[in-house]
């Protein structure tokens, strides 16, 4: 414990829940901004930035399992390329079918 009764690096009212679930978030972001492919980077990426500390904890799994998917399979769904598969249509997934890249 730190001085003054509470845990070091948590503010007033945060709890080692709520750290744990900004780092999963903050690990979430980061995934997405670096794919490997510059196309999903920039989708995924700017999705998380804007979507990913907002959701809650079941479509944080359903993101994190759609993040475990290979690159060329994900930007082919975002693409329209090929069908969703039925496993990964979720809603986060029709949200960030639904996102519009902001430009500029």
């Amino acid at each position: 414990m730190a001085p003054g009764g509470g845990q070091r690096g948590l503010n007033a009212g945060q709890t080692m829940s709520d750290t744990s679930l900004q780092n999963r978030r903050k690990r979430l972001i980061y995934q997405s901004q670096y794919r490997g492919v510059k196309e999903n980077d920039i989708i995924l990426g700017r999705f998380a930035q804007a979507h990913v500390m907002s959701l809650d904890a079941q479509a944080l799994d359903d993101y994190e399992t759609l993040l475990q998917q290979p690159d060329n399979d994900i930007y082919d769904w975002l693409a329209g390329r090929e069908a969703v598969p039925p496993a990964f249509d979720t809603p986060v997934m029709r949200l960030l079918l639904d996102f519009k890249v902001p430009q500029g």
